[in-house]
């Protein structure tokens, strides 16, 4: 079996290798870049050489998202198992990025591609007790290796969208085998519970934990990162916060457009766009331009905007957000936020609970089927508000603007929806530890654990390099 997927793996490389090279190329304007993005260790699967004989956890997460909400798991299973080491690994750029930006005291590297010599190099480098793969990442070839070495496998925060569910259920004969290597799901929902089910995992494997995203996520616009940010964006008490966030193609010209159209009668309002992929910044900054507004790029901020430099002309600058792992910060600065991802077809929306735990009033398209359960609790609370097309998304910022004290009160009834979900990290980390046995004896090899700017009821541990246990 683990042939015919490296032949069907080998053959779809080979299809896509010219969209590969030029998207490469798009992105970077350098030949020399082809061979970058650790590909080559990816394909033979040369992770980092562990050499401690401490027990190892290897968590795997696929990009960014997914490697943010990593941070309460890590951090309590780091006060539970401190003679643990943590490695994690991404598949993506801005994944890994982020992942060593956010973890700098745990080992960080390109997960294997999954073919059976990469992802057996892989495991013999790392060698770890535990695999923990994040929402949904199915290898088939990673999780059989690992059964073939007694490392067992959970599927951490797991979520099943319709989609992804559709498309398992066609090759659920090719893929029953590896269900039934799972270990221990733990999913977010009830629904996502019942289709991991009706894929084939055992009924006693699967664990309704909730979503460890609402533990992440910080409820209070007084934190650090975005007080700095207010300041460096020249914001003044008075004005009104328009952020639009995770926008993807056409629906920042519908931000701004709304943006424009609510200025005329509110002047003080701003507008803060972050689109959700990095290969747009540069088209996105293009589009404000030629609308007329001055465009700020968040990246070539040093030193604060001064608001007098456009109070006599009445226009503050529209700012563009075009670095990585800040949108968390950002939307402690809204007071209306549109979550994008969600105006058009096909997209499924995008992460509505950062806003709504800060207790902004917060907007998002009809298409958020990635979100089903948390889009249907907010509405059901009246607690979010659907926009179904830009005059919609309009309408709804001018109403927000016009009666602030209603948006305000459905801003709090979101952030109380977060505040009610907690909890999700202790019963995720409680089904990791069922398959992990303890211990006789401690080891001298102690993993790292986060800082204290860590959001978690535990994150004041001091960090412990683990440098040394790598080779």
């Amino acid at each position: 079996m683990r042939w015919l997927l490296d032949l069907g793996y080998l053959l779809a490389l080979a299809l896509l290798s010219p969209y590969l090279v030029h998207r490469r190329l798009k992105r970077s304007g350098s030949a020399r870049s082809i061979a970058g993005g650790g590909w080559l260790a990816r394909v033979s699967g040369r992770a980092p050489r562990r050499v401690s004989t401490a027990p190892c956890i290897w968590f795997h997460a696929v990009s960014v998202g997914e490697v943010l909400l990593l941070r309460s798991i890590v951090a309590e299973w780091s006060r539970r198992r401190p003679d643990w080491e943590v490695v994690i690994s991404t598949t993506s750029e801005a994944g890994l990025s982020v992942a060593r930006s956010t973890f700098p005291e745990l080992v960080t590297f390109h997960a294997p591609l999954d073919f059976s010599w990469a992802v057996a190099q892989a495991m013999d480098r790392i060698k770890p007790r535990l695999l923990a793969l994040v929402e949904l990442e199915l290898w088939p070839n990673l999780i059989a290796e690992a059964e073939r070495r007694g490392v067992k496998v959970a599927v951490v925060n797991a979520r099943m969208s319709p989609n992804s569910f559709r498309g398992y259920h066609r090759f659920r004969w090719a893929l029953v085998s590896t269900w039934r290597r799972i270990a221990v799901v733990a999913a977010q929902t009830e629904e996502y519970a019942d289709r991991f089910r009706a894929l084939g995992v055992p009924a006693g494997r699967i664990e309704v934990t909730g979503s460890v995203k609402f533990d992440n996520l910080p409820t209070q616009r007084d934190q650090p990162a975005t007080r700095t940010l207010r300041t460096l964006l020249g914001l003044r008490a008075c004005d009104h916060v328009f952020v639009a966030g995770s926008t993807m193609e056409g629906e920042e010209e519908q931000a701004l457009r709304a943006y424009r159209v609510a200025r005329a009668d509110h002047p003080t309002l701003r507008l803060i766009v972050v689109p959700r992929h990095p290969r747009r910044f540069d088209d996105v900054a293009r589009l404000i331009e030629s609308q007329g507004e001055m465009v700020v790029r968040r990246s070539r901020l040093v030193t604060p905007l001064n608001p007098a430099s456009w109070t006599d002309s009445g226009r503050p600058p529209v700012i563009l957000v075009d670095t990585l792992g800040e949108l968390g910060a950002v939307w402690g600065l809204a007071d209306v936020a549109f979550v994008g991802g969600s105006l058009f077809a096909g997209r499924g929306g995008q992460n509505m609970m950062e806003p709504a735990a800060f207790g902004a009033t917060v907007l998002f398209g009809p298409h958020t089927i990635n979100f089903k359960a948390t889009v249907e609790a907010l509405i059901r609370r009246d607690a979010a508000r659907v926009v179904r097309d830009g005059d919609e998304l309009t309408a709804a910022l001018i109403d927000a603007l016009d009666d602030p004290e209603t948006a305000a009160e459905r801003g709090e009834r979101a952030r109380r929806f977060v505040l009610a979900q907690r909890g999700a990290t202790a019963r995720t980390v409680d089904c990791l530890e069922r398959l992990a046995p303890l211990n006789p004896q401690p080891s001298r090899s102690a993993v790292s654990r986060l800082s204290s700017s860590t959001n978690s009821t535990h994150a004041n541990t001091p960090p412990i390099s683990l440098a040394s246990h790598f080779s």
